[in-house]
């Protein structure tokens, strides 16, 4: 026998005859329109799930029949950039710097190619756009260590500074005056003085300038502006690579600094290279 319908006195919709403790059971169906959204995202689950990777596993997870993962599009998508970029990358490969430099076309591309490549290998010890920290020197001015032409540019990142196991690699070994005795305390305070008065920093001394001319002019020159067949830095410029305090360059002195740059001729190949020389010598001081 059918159950007779019956419907709520206050809200007047049917009931589904089911009661508890005196609460009636309203019978209100989902919309169709909401139903229907369901069902049409449940089968499209199901085709995702067989499509593409979706279902884990205890070791791995299932293909799906497109056999599709983000790592094989990044792959895909890097492949296809490297692909647009060797024609560039061959002809400058090939060419010497000063060539590349010389064609506008491959030149644009190696600026922009360089200053990425600058990022990622050389700014964390140049800082972004080569302006330098202490220890590490500005790419950016017009002092240059070794100097700043394309090629004396490109030397310096193929075979570095005191790298190891790099026989082109740019030597240079400043003495410790103080630690290998050739100087004493008051001596090394009296050169300091000197040094700090070729760029305006302190007073002229006689002493300091007697001892600079017997141990430092060889390889500073007579006025302190350097030799860069030597690696050896200019003082008179006011460009400070370790502080132009007094007690900086009195520790300079003592104990002197030798820092290293890798030779990236092992690590990056020729184009790269010369992409990173002429992105260098673009930042403001290349000569």
């Amino acid at each position: 026998m059918p159950t007779k319908i019956e419907k709520d006195h206050i809200t007047g919709a049917e009931t589904t005859g089911h009661e508890w403790d005196g609460i009636k059971e309203l019978n209100n169906p989902l919309p169709k329109w909401w139903l229907y959204v369901f069902y049409v995202c449940v089968l499209f689950a199901v085709v995702w799930s067989v499509l593409y990777p979706a279902i884990p596993g205890f070791r791995s997870h299932t293909d799906g029949l497109l056999g599709y993962t983000q790592r094989g599009a990044v792959e895909k998508t890097l492949q296809e950039a490297a692909d647009a970029q060797a024609q560039y990358r061959d002809q400058i490969a090939k060419l010497d710097i000063a060539a590349v430099k010389a064609d506008p076309e491959l030149n644009r591309f190696a600026q922009a190619g360089g200053r990425v490549l600058f990022a990622e290998n050389c700014a964390p010890c140049h800082q972004s756009g080569g302006t330098g920290a202490r220890g590490y020197p500005s790419l950016a001015d017009d002092d240059w260590l070794w100097g700043g032409r394309l090629t004396d540019i490109e030397q310096t990142l193929r075979h570095g500074i005191r790298a190891p196991n790099d026989d082109e690699t740019r030597q240079s070994q400043m003495p410790r005056f103080l630690a290998d005795g050739m100087l004493q305390p008051v001596q090394i305070e009296a050169v300091a003085q000197h040094v700090r008065s070729l760029s305006g920093l302190d007073k002229a001394n006689a002493e300091g300038a007697k001892l600079f001319a017997e141990n430092c002019a060889a390889c500073h020159g007579e006025d302190g502006k350097g030799n860069r067949e030597l690696g050896a830095p200019n003082l008179a410029d006011k460009i400070w690579l370790y502080g132009s305090s007094k007690q900086a360059v009195i520790e300079t002195i003592s104990y002197a600094h030798a820092g290293v740059m890798p030779a990236w001729g092992g690590r990056l190949d020729d184009a790269t290279i010369k992409m990173l020389a002429l992105y260098v010598h673009a930042l403001g001081g290349g000569e």
